[in-house]
């Protein structure tokens, strides 16, 4: 019986102790409040964002901007409002197409967009491809809305 009260002892001390190094840590670690990126609280009315204009306005009338790194899509360099993509219609195809782009001096739609998912060569833009939104975005000279260190391999 004695083995048996003294095995409680070590557990209720081995216990106690881990209990005292628990509460020391967490009275050590600071707490450090969660950073939303929302900048009102849900229940505010909602701030209005600021508009940020495209880095550049008419189509043709600026640099390409570089990738920043491999297998990078392409970023559309000119404003698209107003450019319409749906079923029936693809603005981008206007200047971008391989019927168009060499009078519109654009750069040319590359070659994948005009295979299907088999890899049969199309006459047309593949449907899969046919949304450049999806990939190609439009970019806006705004501050990062997150720190970040990130720097490009070709640098």
């Amino acid at each position: 019986m004695k083995n048996f009260s003294g095995t409680k002892l070590i557990a209720a001390l081995f216990s106690a102790t881990v209990a005292a190094l628990l509460v020391a840590s967490c009275a050590s670690t600071p707490v450090e409040k969660p950073h939303a990126l929302r900048t009102n609280q849900l229940l505010d009315d909602d701030v209005v964002p600021v508009e940020l204009s495209y880095l550049g306005k008419t189509p043709g009338e600026q640099e390409k901007i570089v990738r920043t790194f491999e297998q990078q899509p392409p970023l559309i360099p000119h404003k698209v409002e107003g450019m319409r993509i749906d079923f029936k219609l693809n603005k981008c195809l206007g200047c971008h197409d391989r019927p168009n782009y060499q009078k519109e001096e654009a750069p040319k739609i590359g070659d994948s967009h005009y295979k299907d998912r088999d890899g049969k060569e199309l006459n047309h833009i593949s449907m899969g491809r046919y949304n450049c939104n999806q990939c190609h975005v439009p970019q806006v000279d705004a501050p990062p809305l997150v720190a970040n260190t990130f720097t490009s391999a070709k640098q």
